[in-house]
């Protein structure tokens, strides 16, 4: 079984800044996960043409209606305008959020709200290869957690998709928030997401298992690892851990593979 975590930067390519659906479906497909998590996925959003990227990827993996879910944490374009999504949304309005697909049966959906951090906060816009980064500030948004309860080759695995905030400490906060909620979730489990916090500091943070160590940003030159694979129980031996570039985002794409835990 393959787990992925991917951070598309809602189908932005670094190269020509411009998102494409064939290059977005391309990029996906590539990936060859049975699982997988994405962040930064818009809905309706005029600056990705208007695509319902959750439902594209979910079309590259073979996903069944079911067996995927997109969850808004706002309604308008981060970075321009926009309000947290807990209420209604408007005809046409847009949204972005997290989504988690899979090609394998869901039997149950949970989302977990994680809140938002109440201060503003510097954060880096990276450059591409022959352009400089920049730093500006801004509001953070609210964050969730999405989990599915998959029946894998080995038996029911809970798979969670989130994407922390960038503010330092706050997304420690969620993070602990999260593992408190999980908690009462029976048998295996896995974390997916963008966490925003380095290296062994996730691990440190839930004290569950690092399955992939590798950096994954920035795309162009990856120096830290924010994108994160971590297990709690007996969820298989790891067979191969892959940090992948793509032609979108400046995340590389993340995945795992794992051997059925019963062998």
């Amino acid at each position: 079984m393959r787990l992925g975590s991917f951070n598309i930067m809602h189908g932005l390519s670094l190269t020509d800044g411009t998102v494409e659906p064939a290059r977005f479906a391309a990029a996906v497909s590539a990936l060859g996960v049975d699982v997988l998590g994405l962040q930064e996925v818009d809905l309706d959003q005029p600056r990705s043409g208007g695509l319902d990227l959750a439902a594209e990827a979910a079309a590259m993996i073979g996903a069944g209606d079911d067996d995927w879910r997109f969850v808004p944490t706002v309604f308008g374009t981060p970075g321009v305008g926009w309000r947290p999504a807990d209420g209604q949304r408007r005809d046409d309005e847009p949204a972005y959020g997290i989504a988690l697909i899979s090609r394998l049966p869901v039997r149950e959906w949970r989302v977990i709200d994680l809140g938002r951090a109440p201060v503003r906060s510097p954060i880096a816009i990276p450059g591409g290869p022959d352009r400089r980064g920049r730093l500006i500030m801004l509001d953070d948004e609210p964050r969730a957690a999405i989990a599915a309860r998959v029946e894998s080759a080995g038996g029911p695995l809970t798979v969670v998709n989130t994407h922390l905030s960038f503010v330092p400490g706050w997304n420690a906060v969620q993070l602990r928030r999260l593992a408190r909620r999980l908690a009462d979730v029976p048998g295996p489990l896995v974390l997916l997401g963008d966490l925003n916090l380095p290296g062994r500091l996730p691990a440190a943070l839930t004290r569950w298992r690092r399955l992939a160590v590798t950096p994954t940003y920035p795309a162009h030159s990856p120096r830290v690892q924010l994108d994160h694979v971590l297990a709690r129980g007996p969820v298989g031996r790891i067979i191969a851990v892959q940090a992948r570039r793509v032609p979108i985002s400046d995340h590389l794409a993340l995945s795992v593979d794992l051997a059925d835990p019963r062998a």
